[in-house]
């Protein structure tokens, strides 16, 4: 999910860039925040998992990560400070963060009945 923020930095990014997509991996520095791509600017893994989208853009996952944060909700925002060098927000004075709270059992459940755990 996003908050209001995010997703109207996504719109704005989007009106810019066209279709966007957003890749979240167990990297250092910039690869631990939300990187968001122009759609065919970043390939896709063939294992990254796609939790689902975000203001219309897909957001992915790199496996270990996904293991790691399967449990949690993840709740993409904007704070003031620099974006990842190479994601689109960069020089717009914001980027994206990750905040995140663990699924409640009943929420958890429906994930796992799903196939989506």
């Amino acid at each position: 999910m996003a908050t209001l923020p995010a997703l109207q930095l996504i719109q704005t990014l989007r009106a810019r860039h066209g279709p966007v997509l957003f890749h979240q991996s167990g990297g250092c520095c910039d690869g631990s925040s939300p990187m968001c791509f122009p759609v065919g600017d970043f390939i896709v893994g063939d294992r990254d998992v796609q939790l689902g989208e975000i203001g219309g853009a897909p957001f992915y996952i790199s496996p270990s990560q996904f293991e790691y944060w399967k449990h949690t909700q993840l709740i993409i925002d904007v704070v003031p400070g620099r974006g990842g060098m190479f994601s689109l927000e960069n020089g717009e004075g914001v980027r994206f963060l990750v905040r995140s709270r663990l699924f409640t059992d009943d929420e958890y459940l429906a994930l796992a009945r799903a196939g989506r755990v």
